[in-house]
């Protein structure tokens, strides 16, 4: 019965997923852009509460870990946006929720929730862990390329000169190794499943997001 109820209630977080993502594709490709970037916080919190139930985050260890990798990811930007160190000169907009001295809150969950995702989609592959740290580093350098092109336009962030420097995409990736050796150190591990399904709504949305700007 237990296992059944969680079948049913992973196929509903991932529908609720791409429901998200997929209306928000829609609605900007009718032109509702401003109405549907402003909710980009309540799409991430949804996000946030549907990774914490299915993942899902269902031991102090497993809290901690996560709320240090948020803590990590806004100190690492708070560098960045005020002493425009690691990532380089940007700053960030109005569309990404409450900001604590300049840097949203939300980025910190971001950071966390993204370690954790890309760690386990490799977890499908039978490779050893040093390729599994590589690969999932990548893949949040990944998201995070794709997410520069339409940033500005969303009024996320913005770089001094409008794109990001190398060492944007080198930080990234270094702090993303660091982030992953930590968590197989710790051994966590989550739903593969939704993790992929959680990653590929991101990438299909800004995937579309570069085509149609």
């Amino acid at each position: 019965m237990n296992k059944l109820f969680y079948k049913y209630k992973l196929q509903l977080s991932i529908g609720i997923l791409w429901l998200f993502h997929i209306s928000a594709i829609i609605g900007i490709g009718l032109g509702y852009m401003d109405w549907f970037i402003e909710k980009t916080p309540l799409n991430l919190l949804v996000s946030m509460v549907l990774f914490f139930l299915i993942y899902p985050l269902n031991s102090s260890k497993k809290l901690i870990i996560f709320f240090a990798f948020g803590s990590i990811g806004m100190f690492a930007e708070w560098l960045g946006v005020n002493y425009q160190l690691l990532f380089g000169s940007y700053s960030y907009g109005n569309n990404f929720g409450t900001k604590l001295d300049g840097v949203p809150y939300l980025i910190g969950v971001y950071w966390a929730l993204l370690t954790f995702v890309t760690a386990a989609i490799v977890d499908y592959t039978e490779w050893s862990t040093k390729p599994k740290i590589i690969v999932a580093a990548f893949l949040m350098v990944l998201l995070d390329f794709l997410m520069e092109f339409s940033a500005p336009i969303f009024d996320f962030w913005e770089f001094t000169g409008g794109t990001p420097k190398i060492e944007n995409y080198v930080t990234w990736f270094v702090l993303g190794v660091i982030l992953q050796t930590i968590l197989r150190l710790v051994n966590i591990k989550g739903s593969r499943l939704f993790s992929l399904h959680l990653y590929l709504a991101e990438v299909t949305f800004f995937v579309f997001a570069f085509f149609y700007f």
